[in-house]
């Protein structure tokens, strides 16, 4: 008979949220400090880590038989745990494809298979349905999505990815494949003007957004999003969590940014045709 864990703690929030999803909370007895969905798991597990670094004695207090954790970034949390005796399972989904497959197999490690494929299968519905929406528009607008501010870095996988399935045209595709943030740095901080994206979204890693910051930026004048009023913000843990809240209220945020943008071009072309209707 199958032995699955009965305490487990989370060092990334995708996992949290995924574990809640599947009913399965009460199985986590310890979570990262960045873990904010559901609302209330800040009141009811205690927090052990940030995001690259942990409690490692309140870690063992809680007796847990599984860590989960996420990517490179946490490499070292988990080399030390394992030192300390822990197991652990690392995950690094980095495309949509991923963080499904991901939801599937923590759902196969609690015991929960059926329930995990049911609720992959819900949100690829979800998906299919952007992916609908996306298909539908009939210009798509060129979107630059940025992480981080100093240096500049632009989007990871899962974002490129979203980004395009809801219709948009992502103006760093070359990024896509890069695992490591530095290789997603923008090298010339005049390069997002050059490629005259129409919508700029940004999610700061968890840093408040400035736009004034982003007007302020030498060079920038003529950066369409800031002449046109398309500049967004989609919080970091709605859209920069490699799990549900990306393909949920991240592909949702995404959507609405791009029906304003719409939105805008037909107002500007009513605009123009009430103009010269007058003349």
């Amino acid at each position: 008979m199958a032995a699955y864990p009965k305490r487990i703690v989370c060092l990334t929030e995708e996992t949290v949220e995924t574990l809640y999803a599947l009913g399965a909370d009460h199985l986590i007895v310890g979570v990262s400090g960045f873990a904010v969905r559901p609302q209330r798991v800040r009141k009811e597990k205690p927090r052990i880590s940030t995001y690259l670094d942990a409690r490692y004695d309140d870690i063992l207090a809680l007796q847990p038989d599984l860590v989960l954790a996420w990517s490179d970034l946490q490499a070292d949390m988990v080399a030390e745990l394992i030192r300390r005796g822990i197991d652990v399972m690392c995950f690094n989904q980095r495309g949509i494809d991923g963080i499904l497959d991901m939801i599937v197999r923590l759902g196969s490690l609690v015991g929960m298979a059926d329930a995990a494929e049911q609720y992959a299968a819900v949100l690829r519905a979800g998906l299919d349905d952007a992916a609908a929406r996306g298909a539908m528009r009939t210009r798509k607008p060129r979107v630059y999505f940025e992480e981080w501010y100093d240096p500049l870095i632009g989007g990871i996988q899962w974002v490129s990815e979203l980004v395009e399935l809801c219709g948009g045209i992502d103006i760093f595709p070359e990024h896509r494949d890069q695992q490591a943030a530095r290789g997603r740095i923008i090298a010339d901080p005049l390069e997002p003007v050059r490629r005259r994206p129409d919508i700029y979204i940004a999610s700061w890693c968890g840093k408040m957004f400035k736009p004034d910051a982003v007007r302020q930026r030498p060079g920038w004048e003529q950066f369409s999003p800031i002449t046109n009023s398309m500049m967004f913000e989609i919080p970091s843990p709605i859209i920069l969590q490699p799990g549900p809240a990306a393909l949920t209220d991240g592909v949702a945020a995404i959507l609405r940014i791009y029906d304003t943008w719409e939105s805008s071009l037909s107002l500007t072309s009513a605009n123009a045709a009430s103009m010269q209707s007058s003349q």
